[in-house]
């Protein structure tokens, strides 16, 4: 065999997100009419102006040396804008020292799973999960434990507690939630956070929440994300600027230890260690410097929030039961007779590309995305009302 085995292996149990995006490029090339593809979670509103102004700024008056080596964990001056911007929110002491800017968040939680890891160590996610959480911690040599959501799905708080065991290291919580938007409620965190430290204290270990919160700042009912940074010390956030900049394609984000995290200094130098050996070396220093002065803005939500509550409509109206998603840009609805995979290929037929719920660690649903073009979402709905009247292929 010409690549690794392992490799192989993962390929094969590729993506559904991927399969489907693969699938749309198909029916395109077909030239049989519109496809209209919710199966991508690419965001398609334009950076803010601010991001352009910053840009021009940089590129006509280059900073000397802004294009050399740098420390690996960041440029000072940017993770102290991170770190007044923590400050703000989360009325915590952090500092450039408790910052480590990396590629975004996938970039920043192979960083936070590379330090953190010895082989077998066990790591616990949610299901639905982001399916790459399990290549990441696969990555570097930990376990995967699955524990399900509960109902509406909120965290299943004493199915954690019971799957802790002395080999948990970590729990990454994403919230608000990839694929299901939901956003969970600081008294969830709160009895999270009293299940782990009790735990914890049982096996005289450490555990240390991931919190993988890159749609952070796209919350469409509140003003407010609860994070579990705001009552568990030992959390380590993971941002990434791909959503609330729109900057998917630029790779920036960062990775923040809680101040009065556990061995929080030997935490930082492990990531400034891993992020040199897994070859990122440092995040992109144009895009650090021009984040940098950008930490309190947002790309406009209101076409996403707009997006959110026709497709609402349109899905409840038809009879669909789903939960409404709170943050984030994806709805997550039950599938009918819980063939996720058989209705998403019923609906491919029709032109419309979602993801099936297996993709996510959840048969029985599947995940659209609302980061598509209004004429596409008026188009499809009446197919998604049709087609979960009539779900059998024709």
């Amino acid at each position: 065999m010409t690549i690794s085995t392992k490799v192989a292996d993962a390929m094969s149990r590729a993506s559904w997100i991927r399969k489907m995006f693969e699938e749309g490029e198909r029916l395109r090339a077909s030239g049989q009419g519109p496809v209209y593809d919710f199966s991508i979670g690419n965001p398609d509103r334009e950076p803010p102006e601010a991001l352009h102004a910053r840009l021009r700024e940089l590129v006509g008056h280059p900073r000397p040396g802004m294009h050399r080596y740098m420390p690996n964990v960041g440029f000072p001056s940017t993770r102290d804008a991170v770190a007044r911007r923590l400050q703000d929110e989360f009325k915590l002491p952090f500092t450039r020292e408790q910052v480590v800017m990396v590629t975004g968040a996938g970039g920043g939680l192979n960083v936070v799973l590379k330090a953190l890891l010895d082989p077998g160590d066990e790591v616990i996610i949610l299901s639905p999960y982001f399916v790459e959480y399990l290549f990441y911690v696969d990555n570097h040599g930990g376990v995967v434990v699955k524990v399900p959501t509960g109902p509406e799905f909120d965290i299943d708080v004493a199915a954690v507690s019971k799957a802790i065991t002395a080999r948990t290291k970590a729990m990454i919580v994403n919230s608000p939630n990839n694929p299901t938007g939901v956003i969970y409620p600081a008294a969830t965190l709160q009895r999270l956070s009293e299940a782990l430290q009790a735990k914890a204290k049982e096996f005289g270990t450490t555990i240390y929440i991931i919190s993988d919160e890159p749609y952070r700042r796209l919350v469409y009912d509140t003003d407010h994300c609860p994070s579990p940074l705001e009552c568990y010390p030992n959390t380590i956030l993971v941002m990434s600027h791909s959503k609330d900049l729109g900057l998917a394609g630029e790779r920036i984000g960062y990775v923040a230890i809680h101040p009065q995290a556990h061995g929080a200094e030997r935490l930082f130098a492990a990531m400034a260690f891993s992020v040199r050996t897994l070859g990122f070396v440092n995040a992109p220093a144009l895009m650090q410097l021009a984040v940098e002065t950008l930490q309190n803005v947002v790309i406009d939500l209101s076409v996403y929030r707009r997006r959110r509550d026709r497709i609402w409509e349109g899905l409840t109206s038809a009879g669909y039961e789903v939960v409404r998603p709170a943050g984030a840009f994806y709805f997550f609805p039950k599938a009918p007779g819980g063939d996720d995979v058989g209705f998403s290929r019923a609906l491919a037929q029709h032109r419309v590309l979602v993801v099936p719920g297996s993709g996510f660690g959840t048969p029985g649903y599947f995940r659209l995305s609302f980061t598509v073009p209004d004429e596409h979402i008026e188009a499809a709905l009446p197919i998604l009302a049709e087609t979960l009247r009539h779900p059998n292929p024709v």
